[in-house]
């Protein structure tokens, strides 16, 4: 089987490749899939799976096999913005190939896994890699912006109900099996507005915030750690004021946390340990968990708590060992299973669900996000294998 894999693989990589360039000079930030979403589906039919649809939330699958055993694999096809042009030494929504790379934004996360997931499922067709399950490849939407929200709907909507899930956002080529939870939160005080000519006569809310950062930058090395997912982290991602106008002292401050949750830590704990920070406790601040109420890009709104729980299954879990026997046909030599540092829709799948679910995804995580979002051309070669092979492996478990 494996031959045959790597032998289709190598003659689809450039279709592969020139498809993942099209996906980045489309355009995707959260809630504007559209035209990317659209793209995809139309591969998905070139190329011949046996059902092609979008869903009323805007995400869209791909069908190979017919058979009544379902197993679903992951990308999200949203990005994040540009952010600063100066610091790129490309245009980020013109891909560009230099020595075996493919630059440009979303290259790493994740639009390889996309378009890798793709002709896989080329691939599962012309190889009659089929048995009793169908394989669904889904183009999940709105990530970058509320991690797991599109396959809440996809599960509590019974658009999908599979029974084991690969998430393929960037892992270089490695087996991951969890990852932290996070949750956003955001902290409030108050003051009194006067004259800034005259500051003594009002209560500056910029002042009140400041021994709260100090003491949630205190915190971060405090928090609780396991040995697997590492330990729990905290940082202020956003910190902003009002008043009646910029000659005036500030009437409020807000900051914005990003708190990423290890196993043990909860909802409940992490809210309490910055309720408990002395600066909170002399300001009076309010702490509140946020909640995500934004439209898709079908104008679908569904709303949400902003809090993802941690998750990861053991190396001896039988999807886990699936992936494992995947790995190991496709290099010939057992994986390093490990965890990503950041999150993903595992969160919903894994975290909310407890559907069993793995990872494996071309390009490095350390390039999302970044100016130097990038993709090894080979890496999707890889990727197209291991998404070929795992389904008929873990069937057969």
């Amino acid at each position: 089987m494996f031959d045959a894999i790597k032998q289709a693989a190598a003659r689809d990589l450039s279709g592969c490749r020139d498809f993942l360039a099209d996906l980045i000079a489309t355009k995707s930030l959260s809630g504007g899939e559209g035209a990317v979403v659209d793209r995809i589906r139309a591969e998905m039919e070139r190329v011949g799976f046996d059902e092609v649809k979008v869903d009323g939330f805007g995400n869209v699958l791909g069908r190979v096999g017919s058979g009544p055993r379902v197993i679903a694999m992951d990308a999200h096809v949203d990005t994040v913005d540009a952010g600063d042009l100066s610091l790129w030494d490309r245009d980020p929504w013109e891909p560009l190939e230099k020595d075996g790379i493919l630059y440009g934004r979303g290259a790493s996360d994740q639009k390889g896994g996309m378009a890798a997931m793709v002709y896989a499922g080329k691939l599962l067709r012309e190889l009659e890699l089929t048995g009793d399950f169908s394989v669904w490849m889904v183009g999940s939407v709105q990530e970058e912006d509320c991690d797991g929200l599109a396959w809440q709907y996809i599960l509590r909507e019974r658009v999908l109900a599979p029974e084991v899930v690969v998430i393929t956002e960037p892992t270089n080529l490695q087996l991951y099996r969890g990852h932290r939870g996070r949750m956003e939160l955001e902290v409030e005080t108050k003051g009194i507005s006067c004259h800034g000519s005259a500051p003594e006569r009002g209560v500056n809310a910029v002042y009140k915030m400041a021994p709260i950062v100090a003491g949630v930058e205190e915190l971060g090395p405090r928090l609780a750690t396991d040995p697997f997912l590492g330990q729990g982290s905290v940082t202020i991602s956003e910190i902003r004021s009002t008043s009646p106008s910029l000659c005036a002292v500030a009437d409020s401050c807000t900051i914005h946390l990003d708190r990423r949750l290890t196993f043990g830590e909860t909802e409940q704990s992490a809210v309490a340990e910055i309720q408990a920070l002395d600066g909170v406790v002399a300001a009076a601040a309010q702490v509140r968990v946020l909640e995500y109420d934004t439209p898709t890009h079908t104008g679908l709104r569904y709303p949400t708590r902003k809090v993802y729980p941690s998750w990861a299954f053991a190396e001896d879990h039988p999807a886990v060992r699936a992936g494992a026997a995947a790995y190991e046909g496709v290099f010939g030599r057992a994986p390093d299973i490990g965890r990503w540092v950041f999150s993903t829709n595992g969160v919903a799948t894994a975290g909310m669900f407890n559907i069993p679910t793995v990872g494996f995804g071309p390009a490095n995580e350390r390039f999302a996000h970044s100016p130097e979002d990038q993709i090894p051309i080979r890496h999707l070669e890889s990727a197209m294998c291991f998404y070929a092979a795992f389904p008929s492996i873990y069937a057969k478990q």
